[in-house]
């Protein structure tokens, strides 16, 4: 192959596998700046991708089909709220049954709506844009998703709305005790992490494939988790982190290409391999929120 069209086949498929773990890691961050652990993005996702091929395959259209992956997702991250912000239940297991709910409800719902096990008929996905050079055109939730970056690190760390999430995030006591709502924050934390996986999975199901899989997830919400620990909690941290990860699933499609012969399964390791090494701190310390996983009850 070409070294011109080699490359732009590595960028256009760094991008495209990167995508989703960018917005499903900005979710996670957002839920664990506020003091709330979110491991049931897998079946947040999950949800939003099953949500945005019915709303598209009702309608015809695929933002209206984004906009009912959207409501799924807050549905679903409400109850996590529910369950983790004023029930004080184990954040841990709340998420687990997420995406064991999230696995379940829409295998179900496959077979009770489509009468068919395994994958939806083919919808109406969302279109490509803007024929940049070398990689050409683009479906539009990348650009999504770098916009979304830009939005988050801004509202993070230049707003006083980012400094009372945080703080929440880090010590919910002195926040309280100044007049910032813990309880409200981490609502917008939790609700925020629903949003951004909702999203995160319709642009699997109606920009990736135009057609909703059971499992298409495929552990993607887990490799977000760990590009947000490796991000450092931080937008800019995860989005560099997904382009690494992204880019391992690039490296490991152009080899299938070729013909190289090197597992797939070497890449596909390497995000849960870099995570481990900077929890060990061998490529940097990564410290999460103090007060992250810690039910919150105000003082009287």
């Amino acid at each position: 192959m070409d070294i011109v069209v080699l490359f732009s086949a590595l960028v256009t498929a760094t991008l495209r596998y990167a995508t989703p773990l960018m917005l499903a890691g900005l979710g996670g961050m957002f839920a664990e700046r506020s003091g709330i652990i979110n491991i049931g993005l897998e079946g947040t996702m999950m949800v939003g991708a099953w949500a945005a091929v019915y709303g598209s395959f009702l309608s015809g259209s695929p933002w209206v089909g984004l906009l009912c992956a959207i409501v799924a997702g807050l549905v679903v991250a409400a109850m996590h709220a529910v369950a983790s912000i004023h029930w004080r239940a184990n954040q841990v297991v709340s998420g687990t049954a997420i995406n064991l709910l999230g696995a379940g409800l829409t295998e179900f719902a496959m077979s009770k709506i489509w009468e068919q096990a395994g994958q939806s008929p083919r919808v109406t996905a969302m279109p490509e844009v803007v024929n940049l050079p070398i990689v050409g055109k683009l479906n539009l939730f990348i650009y999504i998703a770098f916009l979304l970056v830009l939005i988050s690190q801004i509202a993070l760390w230049k707003t006083p709305w980012g400094l009372r999430l945080r703080a929440c995030g880090e010590h919910p006591l002195a926040a309280d005790t100044v007049g910032i709502n813990v309880i409200k924050m981490r609502w917008y934390g939790t609700l925020l992490s629903g949003f951004f996986a909702a999203v995160a999975g319709a642009s699997l199901s109606i920009g990736m494939v135009s057609r909703f899989t059971n499992g298409m997830t495929s552990g993607r919400g887990f490799i977000a988790l760990a590009a947000m620990i490796f991000g450092k909690w931080s937008p800019g941290g995860v989005m560099l982190a997904c382009l690494f990860f992204g880019l391992s699933d690039g490296l490991a499609t152009i080899c299938q290409i070729e013909g190289i012969r090197i597992a797939p399964e070497f890449f596909n390791m390497a995000p849960y391999v870099i995570t481990i090494l900077a929890l060990a701190g061998v490529v940097g310390r990564s410290t999460p929120p103090a007060a992250e996983g810690i039910p919150y009850e105000k003082a009287h």
